[in-house]
């Protein structure tokens, strides 16, 4: 595959439609490797890619910096750019301005969390064709979330996790329950590696972090991820 690879619109929401692995880009968890130079490796395994600035474990104190959101978004729509890069879609979280701004440019939405802007607004502010993703910790938000144009939810977390910062996990249960019950894609988050990926076989999905960009071998991790998602086709 060759350049133009960022997905937008239509072609966007078809991706989203039989995505498994979403990977939300958190540059701190690459160690000492260059951020970007992981994400490259993972790419091929990787159907949408969140920029999440964020530093790990952060909870609170409001949406993530949108200058680093809009720095480290650039250099990947850089690295797209890029040949052989393959297909795939790019969201920023939190960030509905920086979304905007660069919807021109390849990025195709936003991911909000339950303190971020209502999904409603963000849809008159970014419009029709873009992507809008909701995160989801229990039933009662899943039912919510699906009163709004959302185009995905994310769940979780599944199981314990440092990197959001949560102590308990929801189980895969839990995300198969509300998988089932939306009529929209739902990504489990949270705690999801290759120790217990295979538990959501019958999702189909999920969002990692650590598990990739934190992994010895980033492609090897991706990879293994997606086929133990596949297993439950």
């Amino acid at each position: 595959m060759s350049g133009a690879t960022l997905l937008r619109g239509s072609d966007a929401r078809a991706q989203l439609a039989s995505a498994r692995l979403m990977l939300l880009f958190s540059p701190d968890l690459c160690g000492a490797r260059a951020p970007l130079d992981v994400l490259a490796a993972a790419l091929p395994f990787v159907d949408i890619v969140q920029v999440r600035t964020k530093p790990a474990g952060a909870l609170a104190g409001g949406p993530a910096p949108a200058r680093l959101t809009w720095e480290w978004s650039l250099r990947i729509l850089d690295l797209a750019r890029a040949p052989r890069t393959p297909p795939f879609v790019l969201i920023v979280n939190d960030r509905a301005d920086v979304a905007r701004a660069l919807l021109e440019r390849g990025v195709a939405g936003v991911h909000l969390g339950q303190d971020d802007m209502p999904c409603a607004a963000a849809r008159e502010f970014l419009g029709p064709d873009a992507l809008i993703g909701c995160s989801t910790h229990d039933m009662p938000q899943v039912a919510a979330a699906l009163e709004e144009p959302v185009d995905y939810l994310g769940f979780g977390p599944v199981h314990a996790t440092r990197t959001k910062g949560y102590e308990r996990g929801l189980g895969s249960e839990a995300s198969w329950i509300a998988s089932s019950a939306a009529h929209v894609p739902v990504f489990p988050i949270g705690g999801i590696d290759l120790t217990n990926a295979q538990e959501l076989a019958r999702v189909g999905r999920a969002a990692v972090t650590s598990a990739i960009l934190s992994a010895a071998d980033p492609a090897r991790a991706a990879r293994e991820l997606r086929a133990l998602l596949e297993t439950g086709e």
